[in-house]
């Protein structure tokens, strides 16, 4: 029997539908689950009458495989990912391949090719972003390693990748963890999008907007300039109406978030390499606020706000200044995402490309979107861009949009309506375009109380002063 090209530990949905892509691009595939009884049912389900053999036993599904062998593991982030690569160290030869499909953090990712690296096996980091659909149909694929570990998977990975204009949206990243670092970072912009969108929905809600208003706002949005996979989906969810209540199921929902820690790391990493990404952090503490649901219940009662609505607007100039906001906070979160991978790409030598990054997010993750193409060029266009704010096309969206967005922060503020994500996007770029922000009186207030020193405006830069400041009297 001819041995198989590919093999996967781990069949949760997201394993299965992978491997059922890879099996469907031509190429044999073995698959193994520590529960034998979930190789059992996936073999006489999914994989049917497939390519596909399934093992019970470990040493019996390497020896399956053609060399180098090619190993994915699909597991839960952590120790079982190293529990893995031990179980398989035994077994495999110098020169084959595992790769970590998983959302690992990026510095267990680097530990993990180092240690690998000595042993002779090749090793790929992987960022798999696209859902359970994007793995059986095409998803976006980061692979971070040795160059050497990205040509022997480069022929599968590019084969069951989406494509975009016939582009995999697929393309080596770097070293080490450039892979998982980069869809960390995916997935924090993800947390943003998402937390824009539904700031977005609660203003509608609060003006008196129907679901189904609401879905026919999205759904005209997303054929738009604001077309993007989580704006389809959003206005999808606005249809589905609750066959108990006869409400639209998104209000019956409790609101309550969870996250899986790839946003915590995001802000992590950012706090560490003195990168801004407040957009992403707000969104990240607005799911921990709302995790905080009987404190929030419990708080209601007394803490006090306005209790009606008010804007002067008619529902369609309402609808377009949200547009506005909801764009130029969207690009605040892409600019703050790309410059927190251009700090780490820096620090760590991984030689990051803007313009493949942008590429590989324009089909099958979920943050998909159409606007994608367009950092894509700008990135291409400049490959040295400080800020993707000041790009042309992005530079214009939001001189257009700043007046609108303004109004919709103040609107939110007014009627007591939190907007954390809109707001931190504003503040970020009123930040960003002030040329002189008060952290000079902030500086004054370190050399008061610390001696930290100061710079001055009128002497060099890397100069240094300090001011003998009046004793404060208790």
């Amino acid at each position: 029997m001819s041995k198989s090209d590919f093999g996967l530990i781990g069949l949760a949905v997201m394993g299965q539908n992978l491997v059922l892509n890879v099996e469907s691009r031509g190429f044999r595939v073995s698959v193994y689950n520590r529960t034998g009884s979930v190789t059992e049912a996936f073999l006489a389900d999914g994989a049917k009458g497939r390519n596909i053999e399934g093992h019970a036993d470990l040493k019996a599904f390497v020896e399956s495989l053609a060399t180098p062998r090619k190993i994915q593991i699909m597991v839960k982030a952590g120790g079982a990912v190293d529990a893995v690569i031990e179980q398989l160290l035994p077994l495999i030869d110098q020169g084959d391949l595992i790769i970590d499909g998983g959302n690992s953090l990026f510095t267990d990712t680097q530990r993990r090719s180092e240690y690998l690296e000595e042993k002779g096996i090749l090793f790929i980091g992987a960022g798999v972003s696209g859902g359970e659909e994007g793995a059986l149909k095409g998803p976006a694929i980061m692979p971070g390693g040795p160059m050497d570990s990205w040509k022997i998977i480069e022929p599968i990975f590019t084969a069951i990748s989406a494509k975009v204009n016939g582009e995999a949206c697929c393309r080596h990243m770097g070293a080490g963890g450039a892979g998982h670092y980069v869809k960390m970072i995916h997935n924090g912009i993800e947390y943003g999008d998402m937390q824009l969108i539904c700031e977005a929905y609660n203003l509608f809600k609060a003006a008196g907007f129907t679901a189904e208003e609401q879905a026919a706002i999205f759904d005209e949005w997303n054929r738009g300039d604001l077309e993007s996979y989580l704006i389809q989906i959003t206005s999808k969810i606005f249809t589905i109406i609750d066959e108990e209540t006869g409400e639209p199921i998104v209000e019956r929902i409790m609101d309550r978030a969870g996250q899986k820690g790839t946003g915590r790391w995001t802000v992590l990493s950012a706090t560490e390499m003195g990168s801004v990404i407040s957009t992403i952090n707000a969104a990240v503490e607005a799911r921990i606020l709302s995790s905080w649901k009987e404190d929030r219940v419990e708080a209601a009662p007394h803490l006090q706000g306005p209790t009606a609505f008010q804007s002067g607007l008619s529902k369609e100039e309402l609808k377009q200044k949200v547009h506005d906001a909801l764009f130029a906070s969207k690009i605040i979160s892409y600019a703050q995402g790309m410059n927190m991978l251009r700090a780490a790409s820096e620090q760590y030598g991984w030689g990051l490309n803007m313009g493949d990054i942008a590429s590989v997010w324009r089909g099958g993750c979920i943050i998909r979107a159409q606007f994608l193409n367009r950092i894509k060029e700008a990135y291409e266009g400049n490959p040295e861009l400080k800020n993707l704010m000041l790009d042309d096309y992005f530079k214009g969206i939001l001189n257009a949009s700043q007046a609108n967005w303004r109004e919709v922060v103040a609107l939110a503020v007014t009627n007591g309506i939190p907007v954390p994500a809109f707001s931190a996007s504003l503040a970020y770029y009123d930040s960003y375009r002030e040329e002189r922000l008060p952290a000079n009186l902030l500086q004054a207030q370190r050399d008061y109380f610390g001696a930290h020193t100061y710079e001055r405006i009128d002497k060099p830069v890397g100069e240094f002063f300090h001011t003998e400041w009046p004793e404060v009297i208790e």
